[in-house]
């Protein structure tokens, strides 16, 4: 259950939790395109800071630029509602989602001029796939469904209706004992969790897939910037399910995720059961910089103030 907060901003102004809502017949409900972003404020030891702001911020417009919704707002704009949303609510670290929609006005496919809108809300959440998965790992298994084609969505964008798929494989696995799924994409490859990015060590070596038919995860390309930091060999390339079996560890990261390492898959035990060296050290590292403890990569984080 979502732990309401005070106030969401909706299209320029605050209204209270309870009253934000849209017509049943808005366009997004009906036809799934809408797009919005995960992020994740963490309080540490210089006081609460979002987690690389502007880079979700960005990667919101080009989502909307994809998919033709032309924003009301700039991203200054945007970008200081998000802090702004933050503040009000009195929150200390939480996840935010802002979404970009097509409001109420024509039916059927085509939109035409309905307005677009645009509503940020933050409340309190804590870890997302269970109270010990950040440390003990989790159980996964690689879905029956198949993540999109290139050319079927425009898979660089967030787009709210690209997660009926990821629902689905939520759905299988969760009904089948396990925490979390992995899909493969069309020709037979890993592609990426429900929600998250997909890493595996194989011999020393971490690897991620290629951005071919997965969205561009913001933490994903911190873990890249991360173990370059720390001279772990990296290589994004395709790799299949019999891959990640034999390798020595594996982890998803997603802003809700963060890092999570998986200890089985499809009843196979990953390595020795539990997170492995390599994913501890970036795990680590990751919580220390979020929590503003390592000035490394203080402009990662943008403080609330």
């Amino acid at each position: 259950m979502v732990t309401p907060s005070q106030k969401i901003w909706m299209d320029g102004k605050f209204v209270d939790w309870n009253d934000a809502s849209v017509h049943i017949l808005t366009h997004s409900l009906h036809y799934g395109l809408a797009a919005f972003e995960g992020i994740r404020c963490y309080e540490g030891a210089l006081g609460s800071a979002i987690f690389r702001l502007q880079e979700h911020v960005d990667r919101l417009f080009e989502s909307a630029h994809i998919t033709m919704m032309q924003v009301p707002f700039t991203k200054k704009e945007v970008h200081d509602a998000i802090i702004e949303t933050v503040r009000v609510n009195d929150l200390k670290s939480c996840y935010i989602r802002p979404i970009i929609y097509i409001g109420y006005g024509e039916m059927g496919v085509y939109p035409g001029e309905n307005p677009i809108r645009l509503a940020i809300a933050a409340w309190p959440w804590g870890t997302y796939l269970g109270k010990d998965a950040l440390s003990e790992g989790i159980r996964a298994k690689i879905s029956s469904f198949t993540r999109h084609h290139v050319n079927v969505s425009m898979t660089r964008a967030k787009v709210s209706g690209y997660y009926v798929n990821s629902i689905l494989a939520k759905w299988e696995a969760k009904k089948s004992g396990y925490e979390e799924s992995i899909l493969l994409d069309p020709d037979g490859y890993v592609a990426e969790g429900t929600g998250e990015n997909v890493f595996i060590v194989s011999k020393g070596i971490l690897k991620t897939t290629p951005l071919t038919s997965i969205l561009e995860g913001i933490t994903r390309s911190a873990m890249l910037q991360l173990a370059m930091d720390k001279k772990i060999p990296v290589r994004e390339e395709r790799f299949t399910r019999d891959a990640m079996y034999v390798a020595e560890e594996i982890f998803l990261t997603g802003t809700a995720a963060e890092i999570t390492p998986v200890r089985e898959l499809d009843d196979r035990r990953i390595g020795v059961g539990k997170p492995g060296p390599i994913t501890c050290s970036l795990q680590k590292a990751f919580f220390n910089i979020v929590e503003g403890k390592d000035p490394s990569y203080a402009n990662w984080l943008t403080p609330i103030g």
